[in-house]
């Protein structure tokens, strides 16, 4: 358990810290944004308390905040994000493995279930994100643009270090 923690808290530091000195540089004319700090929410273990889930995810949105000034948007999108996450992992993982504690990631999940996964709940922050932003229906096509190709761009990322980091699950 303090395993988990520890890598946990790393993983929040490292995520956190490319999205503020480098993901925060790289954009596509102001259309495409991504943001792969939210990696951290999806990967934090199935057991995990809501309340817990809930209060870290809105921690990760409020420090990207800070970095970014805007005035909780992150961490409105990041409090989304981990609403989706308790009604998604409820409803396609079993109560024993729910409580197992074990890391929604590439290796232990299939691809599939994965990518759906982390598809839904990259549109959702988006959604919630681009559109406290904006807050107007002023531009609609442009908005739905930039959540697109946010999206879009922010899932290559995710599959990148999902890729990048995939440790197989030991079958005993």
């Amino acid at each position: 358990m303090a395993r988990i923690l520890l890598f946990n808290i790393v993983r929040f530091f490292v995520l956190i810290g490319m999205q503020v000195f480098l993901f925060k540089n790289i954009g596509y004319y102001n259309l495409a944004s991504p943001f792969p700090y939210i990696l951290f929410i999806f990967l934090l273990p199935t057991g995990i308390p809501n309340f817990v889930l809930f209060t870290l995810a809105f921690l990760t949105g409020l420090s990207v905040d800070a970095f970014y000034d805007t005035l909780g948007v992150n961490a409105a999108a990041c409090v989304a994000l981990a609403a989706f996450r308790v009604f998604f992992l409820k409803i396609t993982i079993e109560n024993n493995d729910m409580e197992s504690f074990i890391t929604p990631a590439l290796g232990e999940m299939n691809f599939k279930w994965f990518l759906s996964y982390t598809f839904f709940g990259t549109l959702i922050h988006h959604i919630v994100l681009v559109m406290l932003e904006t807050f107007s229906f002023k531009q609609f096509p442009y908005t739905i643009a930039t959540i697109g190709l946010s999206c879009i761009f922010t899932m290559a990322i995710l599959l990148i270090f999902s890729f990048l980091f995939y440790k197989k699950k030991s079958r005993l």
